[in-house]
């Protein structure tokens, strides 16, 4: 198993990650350069400085504190740097956004607050979110049940492990192993981590999402067992 990794992000690197709970994970680093990759499944991209991303002829410029998740196909990735992750066997949601917000809208641990940034499609599937730490943070040591991925955009602060305490620093990479004690600690600045999970607890299902849950049907909800001989299955 990988060990917990960070780094700058001034080269290409490829890492793979087997037997994950989402099956193979290929995550990249690129700078300053063109390549064109042939997907399966989708790729999530983090850029760390500018870079123009192309998919289904579609083409966007994408600054640090964007992101996007294309679908499988030809995606071309033309100048700047940062972190792709691709999932073979998982096809996300085509979309784009950002830049991100200062701080998360959602409470999390130690003072600390997180924002959906990807929301899982359906429950289960992989999400990428925004953690925000503020100044003097100091975390809880605490583990996740599947690995964990992602870019420094903003800040520094350390991740400390058993084996010892790493600097963060804008523009880099980091890799943190499932069940992998851990925490985040920061001094005088906050730091802005973007973080991708390859699973998640929490999602719309078949049985409960908003357009069913607001679909009335003679004054009750169409997710109610009264109107099960409506229901798609």
């Amino acid at each position: 198993m990988m060990p917990f990794t960070a780094f700058e992000i001034d080269r290409t690197q490829q890492f793979i990650i087997e037997n994950s709970v989402i099956g193979r994970i290929v995550v990249r680093t690129w700078a300053f350069f063109q390549q064109t990759l042939q997907l399966r499944g989708s790729l999530v991209v983090l850029p760390t400085r500018e870079t123009r991303l192309t998919w289904h002829g579609m083409q966007l410029i994408l600054r640090r504190g964007c992101y996007a998740q294309t679908p499988a196909g030809d995606v071309e990735l033309e100048g700047g740097a940062g972190l792709t992750i691709e999932t073979p066997a998982y096809t996300g949601l085509p979309q784009a956004g950002g830049p991100v917000e200062d701080r998360g809208r959602l409470h999390y641990i130690d003072g600390c607050s997180d924002s959906l940034l990807i929301c899982p499609a359906k429950v289960g599937d992989p999400c990428l979110n925004l953690l925000h730490l503020p100044a003097g943070t100091t975390q809880t040591e605490h583990t996740h049940p599947s690995e964990r991925i992602g870019i420094i955009l903003r800040g520094r602060g350390v991740c400390r492990t058993p084996e010892g305490d790493t600097p963060l620093a804008p523009g880099m990479f980091w890799f943190i192993p499932k069940d992998s004690r851990h925490s985040f600690h920061t001094d005088t600045e906050p730091l802005q981590v973007l973080a991708w999970h390859p699973d998640s607890d929490f999602g719309p299902s078949h049985d409960q999402h908003p357009m069913l849950n607001r679909t009335i049907v003679e004054g009750v909800a169409a997710t109610d067992a009264r109107h099960a001989a409506i229901r798609t299955v």
